[in-house]
């Protein structure tokens, strides 16, 4: 095992190429994945990715106080999922995947005037 000061270890270039990262397309990643002697098998058939709640809002460019009020929940509960102390129950999941597909027509259904969007960035 090697030993690394914390300093030494700041003082250290990075050996990860970021542009390439940012570039890369899903199947750059399949592709990269099933090259990789060490990677995990195939994911179980009833698997399903669940963008993680800071992503998906990251992702549609609200605050935590927007998606929360979008979302028609308090602000603390939103927080409280978003940094994982509290587990997301199978309606919220649901919830969520149908905002992450359809984010428009979610907001839309959720908002107390019909067809009005909450404001996005």
């Amino acid at each position: 095992m090697a030993r690394i000061s914390l300093n030494d270890l700041r003082s250290r270039a990075s050996t990860v190429d970021r542009a390439r990262v940012e570039a890369a397309s899903e199947a750059d990643i399949l592709a990269e994945r099933a090259a990789d002697p060490d990677a995990p098998g195939d994911l179980p058939a009833d698997a399903r990715i669940v963008e993680p709640p800071r992503a998906l809002r990251v992702r549609l460019g609200l605050t935590q106080p927007e998606m929360a009020e979008a979302l028609r929940i308090p602000l603390g509960t939103w927080r409280n999922w978003e940094q994982g102390r509290t587990s997301l129950e199978p309606a919220a999941l649901s919830l969520l995947r149908i905002v992450a597909r359809e984010p428009a027509m979610a907001f839309a259904s959720l908002a107390d005037v019909p067809g009005k969007a909450p404001p996005s960035r």
